[in-house]
This record gives C-alpha cells, sequence and structure tokens, in this order.
C-alpha cells in the first residue's frame, strides 16, 4: 500500500532495504502506531515451501517466540500478504564482523563485556533446549548502543534427551572438529566451541583456525592447534583453551565459561540475576 509517496507493509511505513538473500529481502520499517525502528524480513510465499529455505523460517518463528531476552533479537509478530510472509523483527544496525573489520582487535574490556552478553544469550537458549548452532561473527548484530543481538536461528534445533545430532551446520572456520567430521554430537558443545572462536576473533583480529583451502582448514579445526598471541591476557588464555578442546566431553559447558575468572570479571549487575528474572515473569 502507498499513500502520499509512502510505502507501507501492514502497520508499518519502509523506509529502505538493508539486507537481502536467498530469503528475500530485510527492509528497515517504522510502526505507525509508536514509531519504533523495525526490520521486515520479506519472504515469498513461492520460496517457503521449498526443501531449504522453508524449514529454516518456520525454525527460526518458533525458536524465537520461546526466547526473551535482552540479547537476542526479538521477533515482534508475523503476518502474511499475498506474496510474502513477512516476519517483523527488533531493529539493531550494527553487526559484529563489520565492527570488527573497521576496528580490528577489541581491548579485553570490551571484548569482555560483548562476550559476557553473548555468552548469557547461549545459556540463555540451552535452558530453552536451544542449540544456535551457526554462530559466527555475521549472526551478532549491534544496537545502537552497541549492544549484542543474537540473531538468525534457522540452523538452530531443539534439544531432546538421548538424542543427537549429525547434520553439519554454519561457517566451516566457526564449526567445531565433532561437526566436520560428521560424528555425532548432543548440540550445546557445538556452540561454546563456536563461541571460543568468536572469542579469539575478538581478541585478536584474527580466525584461530584457517587455511585457503576446505581440506587444510579441516585439518586444523580436528588437531585443535592454534596460536595465541603473548599480549593476550593469563585469564583469557586460559579460557580459550577450555572452550577450544577437541574432545567435546572435556570442553567446558556454558556455566562454566560464565564463571571463568576472565568471563566473569566486571560482569554486569543485571546478567546474573536474568534467568530468574526470566522466569518470573513467564
Amino acid at each position: 500500500m502507498a499513500s502520499l509517496g509512502r510505502e507501507y507493509l501492514g502497520d508499518y511505513e519502509i523506509l529502505r532495504t538493508i539486507g537481502s538473500g536467498a530469503f528475500g529481502k530485510v527492509k528497515l520499517a517504522l510502526h505507525s502506531a509508536t514509531g519504533k525502528k523495525v526490520a521486515l524480513k520479506c519472504v515469498s510465499r513461492s520460496l517457503i515451501s521449498s526443501v531449504d529455505l522453508g524449514p529454516r523460517v518456520r525454525r527460526e518463528v518458533r525458536f524465537l517466540r520461546r526466547l526473551r531476552h535482552p540479547h537476542i533479537i526479538k521477533l515482534y509478530e508475523v503476518f502474511v500478504t499475498t506474496k510474502e510472509v513477512i516476519i517483523v523483527l527488533e531493529y539493531a544496525g550494527g553487526e559484529m564482523f563489520d565492527y570488527i573489520s573497521e576496528n580490528g582487535k577489541l581491548h579485553e574490556r570490551e571484548a569482555r563485556r560483548l562476550f559476557q552478553q553473548l555468552i548469557s544469550a547461549i545459556d540463555h537458549c540451552h535452558r530453552r533446549y536451544i542449540v544456535h548452532r551457526d554462530l559466527k561473527p555475521e549472526n551478532i548484530l549491534l544496537d545502537e548502543d552497541n549492544n549484542v543481538k543474537l540473531a538468525d536461528f534457522g540452523l538452530a534445533n531443539a534439544l531432546s534427551d538421548g538424542e543427537f545430532m549429525r547434520t553439519a551446520c554454519g561457517s566451516p572456520n566457526y564449526a567445531a572438529p565433532e561437526v566436520i567430521s560428521g560424528r555425532h554430537y548432543a548440540g550445546p558443545e557445538v556452540d561454546i566451541w563456536s563461541c571460543g572462536v568468536i572469542l579469539y576473533v575478538m581478541l585478536t583480529g584474527r580466525l584461530p583456525f584457517d587455511d585457503d583451502f576446505v581440506p587444510g582448514l579441516f585439518r586444523k579445526i580436528t588437531e585443535g592447534k592454534y596460536v595465541v598471541p603473548k599480549y593476550v591476557s593469563p585469564e583469557a588464555k586460559a579460557l580459550l583453551e577450555r572452550m577450544l578442546v577437541v574432545d567435546p566431553l572435556r570442553r567446558a559447558t556454558v556455566g562454566e565459561v560464565r564463571a571463568s575468572a576472565w568471563a566473569s570479571q566486571d560482569l554486569p549487575v543485571y546478567l546474573p540475576d536474568l534467568e530468574a528474572q526470566v522466569i518470573l515473569q513467564a
């Protein structure tokens, strides 16, 4: 619908297109009643029926409806037009990938603040039996105050007691050894590995495992050999060494990561009690 040169989708005034992909376009819009900025993910209805895209879209909507956390992107509503399914999401204009690309390695204090927010969001997911499985800087958005907003749950999966996953998901550079090797995995431990890679990238501005060729990359990941620069603090190095462990049974849990000396330092007052607050509000 258009009015006086303005374009609308439902209750939202379209401002501009801010992204596009196989699923369709993402548009920045204003909620007409409140003036609040939102992101509209516009997915073609014909693509929803496809084998690959349909399940991803349905998964993302289903899981975001179950999650409520200040550092996970909010799902406001979903509505349908004649041609598209419109997923209305919280707007966050930045991306961790771009932020690190522009600024290089982060000061440990800033890296810690962002990591505390990320690992709290992952803890929230795992407590609700959801594994993200595609953690990488491109899927970690940043709001206007440079706070983390975890996004893109299209490859996420639900945990079931006694059941294991085997699907290879996510970017190879951030994938755990058991994932790229095609072995069965429980779920949470692959998110911990990916968070370890992200932490390394924040602290150093580069990847711990990289190669021009996929076989070489996979070999480096499965061997788990990487170098921590001398400027990284002993506490941060110790945490990396607990997260980037090839054996998933020996890898740190999300609780152990949050309780580590490095991640628990200068912890914002709202984060430790966040789960209790969410439970009370549920």
